[in-house]
């Protein structure tokens, strides 16, 4: 792979999933696309970069742009971001939205689900406080192959042992031989769907509380302010977002403000919160 196909690549890397790859990450390509070389038949990296640039080849585009994503996750994943939904979030939003007794959640790159499943597993242990409330969890990612394995809802015992309370195994999981099903009540909260970051994601509806985190790292400036901005269009005028541990919306957009009492979680600035009508005659 000459400098020109690996540039190449990162160019198509970036147009077209928003991954930022920087110049020393060749021997991550390298080690990462060597099996989509041999799943497609393709003697080398310079054969598969050559192919792409074609433009002929949708399955060979699709494989790369899944092997480039990072899939980690696990259950309860740095524990305070789920700690904050059920200590916080869910009793803040159980008051708010007494009257219409809906909610709506969104996991951004939801990977193979264990983060949404998470939260399905909060809300199903809080039922009892929720009579009648209709509750909507979004799950979406770029790659259709850790969706479908996030549908099925099957995980081997390493999996199930980053994160999950051994109390939620036994409750919530029955072990098909060496690996363990989530149950299709849990299953049944989460609707998975297929979704690019990089394009419109606003036909999705408005959410009470967004969980896009572990994702933005991978983005350049401009894009993160694009999807962080398009994100806050998203959310209710009282919403909430929770990103990892390590990103922030600080010196990245205006769209968003931290709450000062809990570590990364972020609302609507005031002037994003106020309704379109509101923002008009602000601007007189």
């Amino acid at each position: 792979m000459t400098e020109a196909e690996f540039e190449a690549l990162r160019v198509f890397l970036k147009a077209r999933s928003g991954l930022a790859l920087s110049p020393d990450k060749r021997y991550l390509v390298e080690s990462r696309l060597s099996s989509v070389c041999t799943r497609f038949k393709l003697e080398s990296l310079s054969h598969l970069i050559r192919e792409i640039r074609a433009g002929r080849a949708m399955a060979l585009e699709k494989a790369t742009i899944e092997a480039m994503t990072t899939n980690e996750t696990f259950f309860f994943r740095d524990k305070t971001p789920f700690d904050l939904f059920q200590d916080v979030l869910l009793p803040k939003y159980l008051k708010e939205r007494a009257g219409s007794r809906r909610l709506r959640i969104w996991c951004a790159a939801a990977s193979s689900g264990q983060e949404p499943y998470s939260l399905a597993m909060i809300l199903k242990e809080a039922s009892a406080r929720m009579p009648g409330w209709h509750i909507d969890i979004v799950a979406s990612d770029i790659s259709t192959e850790v969706l479908e394995k996030a549908k099925v809802g099957l995980y081997n015992q390493f999996e199930v042992q980053r994160g999950l309370p051994i109390r939620l195994l036994v409750k919530y999981f029955t072990q098909t031989g060496d690996q363990w099903q989530i149950s299709p009540e849990i299953r049944a909260m989460v609707d998975f769907r297929y979704l690019n970051l990089l394009e419109d994601f606003s036909r999705l509806g408005s959410f009470d509380i967004v969980y896009c985190r572990n994702v933005l790292i991978y983005f350049d400036a401009a894009l993160k302010a694009d999807v962080l901005r398009r994100i806050a269009n998203l959310m209710a005028a009282d919403g909430s977002l929770l990103l990892g541990a390590s990103e922030t919306v600080l010196g990245v957009t205006d769209a968003l403000t931290l709450d000062p009492a809990h570590r990364g979680l972020y609302a609507k600035t005031p002037a994003m919160a106020a309704t379109p009508t509101q923002r008009a005659m602000g601007m007189r």
